[in-house]
């Protein structure tokens, strides 16, 4: 909005020759997201404590987290109006890819909300029903995955590490980006189970993604890293750096000991939205290498339900795995800065392969 409104002005007053520069409107949309989630933040808490949003716990959890019940839930929707406010306000809205990422991400947190409601107001355990929370994300998911290959993306799956090797998807491309973009919502969701831990990965995962979203998107660039060059993918750094502020902004009130929890709401849209970007800069496959952390969750559940299932033993104490070390007596704080460590290395070894081509 921003760029529509002060930047036809630069030729009277020059200084507004910044706002055509994308990295100048990321850190806009940055500053403006984390300010904006960390003053509206305890207003957000008062109302969902109010509307008496409170978390439901597990009985059958870690014992120390039977305290944390009737903590208010559902603060996604902070992360979520804090993403759409700076990104609106700093993007240029001309971008379809800003669009198709953005609507992703609402739309995913639509059908956190309804289960999150389901279980908080409703008072339904269960919440949604797995077979319609999955049918939610395939709809999003596959008008996503359509709308980018109607307009033109190339159907392939890039791989790092090799100079110019893809793979032609064809008509295995539309459901592929539905399994990266489901995928990456799900296993976000299942990570979120303390203080913390999963926003922290995001905030890695998204700045990484900020960093090869704007490598795509300038084609000199792109071409001296050997990578595929996606046009206007470089406006997805505002997207991104909104979405990595809106995380450290309402960490400020999650960190432990939390004041609100993030609920499906914000878990299911932000690994939704890390999920599109990545199928849209073609960095599917670092989307696994970066939010390793979600993958180790993801599989964690995975494993100990085939094993449950298979044999009847289960391979860790308790899943998902951030559970497991709590069991094994590992304090909360130490299982989430440990694994933010990891995801900090993670992302590291991500952007490394930039150059290891």
């Amino acid at each position: 909005m921003l760029l529509y409104l002060l930047y036809p002005l630069h030729t009277e007053y020059s200084a507004l020759n910044v706002f055509k520069y994308i990295t100048f409107r990321t850190f806009g949309a940055s500053i403006t997201a984390v300010l904006f989630s960390m003053m509206i933040g305890p207003a957000f808490i008062r109302l969902l404590q109010k509307m008496q949003m409170g978390q439901v716990i597990r009985t059958d959890g870690p014992q120390s987290h039977l305290s944390k019940k009737g903590t208010p839930t559902m603060g996604g929707g902070l992360i979520l109006i804090s993403i759409a406010f700076s990104t609106l306000l700093w993007s240029d809205l001309a971008n379809r890819s800003v669009w198709i990422c953005l609507l992703t991400t609402l739309a995913t947190g639509v059908v956190g909300f309804i289960d999150d409601y389901l279980k908080v107001v409703r008072k339904n355990p269960k919440g949604l029903s797995g077979k319609k929370k999955l049918l939610g994300q395939g709809i999003i998911s596959f008008f996503a995955a359509y709308a980018i290959y109607k307009f033109g993306e190339p159907a392939t799956l890039a791989f790092p590490f090799f100079k110019g090797w893809s793979i032609e998807l064809g008509m295995f491309y539309i459901p592929f980006a539905m399994f990266v973009i489901i995928g990456a919502s799900n296993a976000v969701n299942l990570t979120d189970g303390l203080d913390g831990l999963a926003v922290g990965p995001t905030i890695t995962t998204s700045v990484t993604f900020l960093i090869l979203a704007y490598c795509a998107g300038n084609i000199k660039i792109a071409e001296y890293l050997q990578i595929p060059h996606i046009v206007g993918s470089g406006e997805l750094s505002i997207f991104l750096g909104s979405v990595a502020a809106s995380c450290l902004g309402f960490l400020w009130f999650n960190t432990y000991p939390a004041q609100v929890f993030m609920g499906d709401v914000g878990a299911l849209a932000l690994g939704a939205a890390l999920g599109i970007v990545a199928v849209i800069t073609k960095n599917e496959i670092l989307l696994a290498l970066c939010g390793g952390i979600f993958v180790m969750e993801a599989l964690s559940v995975m494993a100990q339900v085939a094993s449950f299932k298979l044999t009847g033993k289960r391979v860790f104490k308790m899943a998902p795995i951030h559970h497991h070390f709590e069991l094994k007596g590992w304090a909360e704080p130490k299982v989430i800065v440990r694994f933010w460590i990891i995801s900090v290395l993670l992302a590291l070894a991500t952007l490394s392969t930039l150059k290891l081509r």
